[in-house]
């Protein structure tokens, strides 16, 4: 890992998955010695987080359930990127209040100091370009689902001849181009690569169980946007 503090984040991450992980695993998911390992788990209770051990020659460590999770640990600098952030979504989709409620509830749990940084810089942070066309985040966050998880979404769809279909696919990679958003899917249907429209879908539902990764066939999207859909796809519809 690149700094102690971010080796210490992955060790939580990797905590919070649940189970026991013996300390030779922890040392190779985190590229460390195991030494290392018993330091960062050491941070982490510093930090308040309840990380139980098991001594000996095959030591394991666990997140105990029901483990406080104590406030957001940010730099003043960090806080400003976040609410700008924020702010920029805010003004790109004045109707969805998403943004809007995710930066009240963050500065909630800053402390004073910080608190008065997000307020500065919302108060002096200004949005005048227009942004893209809105997005749907309940749909960003289904098809991140999807994305995770490795499920299949089915939806309605309506091309740009207006003609309409129902779809099952398999969700790549969603992405924002030209002030629209796309996503990338296998569509099951059409046995081929597709570039939907996120604002032309509806009905957007996740399918139940999962499948194996499909790898992306095209070394980028932007590869494959490029050179005509990898000369093979029918592109967006």
């Amino acid at each position: 890992m690149d700094s102690p503090s971010n080796r210490t984040l992955h060790l939580l991450a990797l905590l919070q998955a649940g189970g026991e992980w013996s300390a030779d695993e922890l040392a190779e998911r985190l590229d460390a010695s195991r030494r290392t390992v018993r330091r960062d788990a050491q941070r982490l209770r510093d930090l308040g987080y309840d990380v139980r051990s098991r001594p000996g020659p095959g030591a394991g460590y666990r997140l105990h359930p029901g483990t406080k999770i104590p406030p957001l640990i940010l730099g003043a600098d960090e806080v400003a990127t976040i609410i700008t952030g924020l702010l920029v979504l805010e003004a790109w989709a004045p109707e969805d209040p998403a943004a809007s409620v995710a930066r009240v509830k963050l500065e909630q749990t800053l402390p004073p100091a910080l608190r008065r940084r997000a307020a500065a810089t919302a108060l002096s942070t200004q949005i005048l370009q227009d942004g893209p066309a809105p997005v749907d985040f309940a749909l960003v966050g289904t098809l991140s689902d999807a994305v995770a998880q490795g499920a299949r979404v089915t939806f309605g769809y309506t091309d740009q001849h207006g003609r309409e279909s129902q779809r099952t696919v398999e969700p790549h990679r969603h992405f924002l181009r030209s002030r629209r958003w796309y996503v990338v899917a296998y569509d099951i249907d059409r046995d081929d690569w597709r570039l939907f429209r996120l604002d032309r879908m509806r009905g957007v539902l996740l399918g139940a169980g999962a499948h194996a990764p499909r790898e992306f066939p095209f070394p980028s999207i932007e590869a494959w946007l490029t050179t005509d859909f990898g000369r093979e796809g029918t592109g967006a519809e």
